[in-house]
């Protein structure tokens, strides 16, 4: 849940930052251009009200020396002003002739922002702002303000000035921007991570806890005291039903126990009159070695359903286990049994594994599983115990060479006294493998199976390495 809530949550606050940093972006920039606006806007001032006094004729024509030495002055100052800043900037006659201009070779371009500008000024107010400038883009500024006269508009000063600095400086705005906006990214993953993991925390709890139910550890509880309260009142519903579950549990486990105690003495007291009327029928009576025999059968079913209950309800002996001794010493119990079977048992593994199991409970399942599988293999077929070490469990795996199950059969093994239609005639009750498996949860192991190739059946018991 976290791999998808957290993706969102970056999503979201990338949004949000990159929503303001584009705007940020564009003010930034707009506010170094109009610094440099406004530099030109009074270079240009400066230079329309020097040229002013330059004559007061037409421009195009001054009368006296004066005139003339205001013009070389005017002419000087525009000279130092490009050397120094590297900016075009001349005076301009109403028809576009460069009168006083430094580079002397600069003229107006016919067509573009220049042009533009030069004819706002023409009509007697200050050119409009010049186009934002972008990193990218290597335009240039111009700006343009008349000069006037008796109120006439009688030439243009216009200033044209490089955008190499400007655009360093934007970059240089920008690239701290995006540090501020990494570093705010950053901070907001940091707590994006905090927070999707205080509130997952109950959920991870309550998974576990569920999963430890199912499992049969119906001890599991969640902690109610962390999270969301809407997950604290979940954690707290899931704890009720936890506590109900277990009562209903243990009150079917202590029937199934007390009705199973009950019935043996009178079912013991039945077979015993049926062996003492038995006496006096004559030898190989067929009615009552069938009836002797149900009689057992239904003994054992009751033994079976006693062990179960004690199964689910004891608690696990778990310790420190050499898992490959404990397997051969089993292989070795059963391989007469085998032998007598015209079944061939082996044993294939390492020779010392170590496991985290209680070997009372795992010695009982081991049983049943070999014990199943001799008892569905036919004569001259193979039955082989393996074991496989990984790196947090070792498996211990029955193979048998019987004729299998069903996919769907698989499915319902270990079911309380489930049997495959196919095999309703061979003996037993048909929760041997459930007690196996309510021995080996006890201990944090587990029972599964898988079809066995090319035939047969492969029960694999998994023992963790290490405690918990």
């Amino acid at each position: 849940m976290r791999t998808r809530l957290l993706p969102l949550l970056i999503v979201l606050m990338a949004g949000v930052l990159l929503a303001l940093g584009f705007p940020l972006a564009a003010g930034m920039a707009a506010v170094q251009q109009q610094r440099v606006v406004v530099d030109r806007i009074d270079d240009t001032a400066r230079f329309a009200s020097l040229a002013q006094f330059v004559s007061t004729q037409p421009f195009e024509a001054p009368e006296d020396g004066n005139d003339n030495e205001r013009l070389r002055t005017l002419q000087t100052e525009l000279a130092r002003y490009q050397d120094l800043y590297d900016i075009r900037a001349g005076i301009f006659s109403r028809g576009g002739k460069p009168l006083s201009v430094a580079p002397a070779d600069w003229v107006l371009p016919p067509t573009g922002e220049g042009r533009d500008a030069f004819l706002e000024a023409l009509a007697g107010r200050r050119s409009h702002d010049p186009s934002q400038v972008w990193p990218w883009r290597r335009n240039r500024l111009t700006v343009a303000s008349p000069v006037i006269r008796d109120g006439d508009v009688v030439a243009v000063v216009v200033t044209d000035s490089p955008t190499g600095q400007l655009r360093s400086r934007i970059l240089h705005d920008w690239l701290l921007l995006a540090s501020g906006e990494t570093a705010a990214m950053l901070v907001a993953l940091a707590a994006a991570f905090r927070l999707t993991g205080w509130v997952l925390r109950p959920v991870r709890t309550l998974d576990a806890a569920a999963h430890g139910i199912a499992t049969g550890r119906l001890n599991s509880r969640v902690a109610a005291d962390s999270g969301p309260p809407e997950l604290r009142r979940l954690a707290r519903s899931f704890n009720e039903m936890a506590d109900n579950v277990e009562d209903v549990l243990e009150q079917q486990r202590a029937f199934v126990a007390d009705a199973s105690h009950q019935l043996r003495n009178p079912l013991a007291a039945l077979l015993l009159r049926i062996d003492l009327l038995a006496l006096d029928l004559p030898d190989g009576h067929a009615e009552v070695a069938s009836v002797r025999a149900e009689g057992k059968r239904l003994a054992r079913v009751l033994d079976d359903l006693l062990d179960l209950a004690l199964a689910e309800h004891a608690a696990a002996d778990a310790q420190l286990t050499d898992i490959a001794e404990l397997v051969t010493d089993r292989v070795g119990a059963w391989s007469p049994l085998a032998d007598r079977e015209r079944v061939t048992l082996a044993y294939d593994g390492p020779s010392a594994v170590t496991g985290w199991a209680d070997p009372t409970a795992l010695s009982s399942a081991l049983d049943a599983v070999v014990d199943n599988a001799l008892k569905f293999s036919p004569e001259g077929s193979r039955v082989e115990v393996s074991v496989e070490v990984h790196a947090d469990r070792v498996d211990i795996t029955v193979a048998d060479g019987g004729p299998g199950l069903t996919t769907e059969e698989l499915t319902r093994i270990g079911d309380r006294f489930w049997r495959s239609n196919r095999h309703q005639n061979v003996s037993g009750s048909g929760l041997g493998l459930s007690i196996s498996r309510a021995l080996l949860a006890a201990g944090g192991a587990t029972l599964t199976y898988a079809p066995n190739e090319p035939t047969g059946l492969r029960a694999t018991i998994g023992v963790p390495r290490h405690g918990s």
